[in-house]
């Protein structure tokens, strides 16, 4: 839970997105949680800032950052928009 940045919110209900319980940025980052309690040596994550604002993907990337730095290899794909 600490991790990934969700003890505010550890006794909330997940609900459903935009009614009640657990926002869309909290709900990936729970998912991140979840496949953490395997204790995977390497995780793969398909886009997981997809659908989010900056905001929000700010917050996920910095929880795959902490579980970097926890020594478990990330490998995920992320699609930004261009400028341009």
């Amino acid at each position: 839970m600490e991790l990934v940045e969700l003890n505010p919110v550890r006794n909330s209900l997940v609900g459903l997105p935009g009614v009640d319980g657990l926002s869309t940025e909290q709900r990936k980052r729970l998912t991140i949680a979840v496949d953490l309690v395997a204790n995977p040596s390497i995780i793969f994550m398909d886009e997981p800032t997809s659908g989010l604002d900056a905001r929000a993907a700010a917050i996920v990337m910095r929880a795959v950052r902490n579980t970097v730095n926890t020594g478990r290899t990330v490998v995920c794909t992320i699609h930004q928009p261009s400028i341009e």
